[in-house]
């Protein structure tokens, strides 16, 4: 895939986060689940259980000067589906994957799917509309695609393994577009382990439920309201 149709095809991204981390995104970035693991110091088997392992729920992790945070949950995902379409691959390998991967749709109706989903819709979450030129400008080798929602596995799971996720210029966005509209031929963005800089990338941060905004936290201007 060229870098050019990319961004013609796409050129707004989504991130779902927990309601009320604006603040620290802004100061901190976006930072994937290894990333936060990393920073908050855990070690051994604590880190194991939410590295490695399936998350049925939310998980808050904590340290003494870093305060909280909260890692989310993988409800769409199972180890007993993962075992029937993962290839070359095992379920441990596969959360450590994408544990690492700092995640992003490509379309506002897949993000309003989510946000709709029932384990999601009766809460509020933060939502970041990213320029997806400055994300590339600044972070393209570190970026990979996908044809598929990674972390879901219902109602049938498609398979996934070691050619799931793909460099941009590795991508084949042609063959999938012949397959389904243009507009899902890329499923997922993902950046390695964290994007730093959020807060110069995002066009704007909004709480929401379900598919209703209820506050802008900030806009492309970067005015509070």
């Amino acid at each position: 895939m060229r870098v050019d149709d990319l961004l013609t095809h796409f050129p707004r991204l989504f991130h779902m986060a927990e309601a009320g981390t604006w603040d620290s995104i802004r100061a901190h970035g976006l930072l994937s689940t290894t990333a936060l693991l990393d920073a908050f110091a855990y070690t051994g088997a604590e880190r194991y259980r939410i590295e490695s392992c399936h998350r049925p729920e939310c998980v808050t992790i904590s340290h003494p000067v870093l305060g909280t945070a909260v890692i989310r949950d993988q409800k769409p995902m199972s180890d007993r589906a993962l075992k029937k379409c993962l290839q070359a691959m095992t379920p441990r390998q596969w959360y450590e994957t994408l544990n690492r991967k700092v995640f992003f749709w490509l379309s506002r109706e897949r993000l309003l799917k989510l946000l709709s989903a029932r384990a999601y819709r009766g809460r509020t979450h933060c939502v970041l509309t990213v320029d997806t030129s400055l994300l590339v400008g600044r972070h393209q080798e570190r970026i990979c695609l996908s044809p598929i929602n990674s972390g879901c596995t219902v109602p049938n799971p498609q398979p996934r393994g070691v050619q799931t996720f793909l460099p941009i210029a590795s991508y084949p966005f042609e063959a999938w577009s012949q397959k389904r509209r243009r507009g899902d031929a890329v499923v997922e963005l993902a950046v390695d382990y964290a994007v730093k800089d959020m807060a110069d990338l995002v066009l704007r941060a909004e709480h929401m439920q379900g598919g209703q905004s209820l506050q802008i936290l900030w806009d492309k201007a970067g005015h509070k309201r």
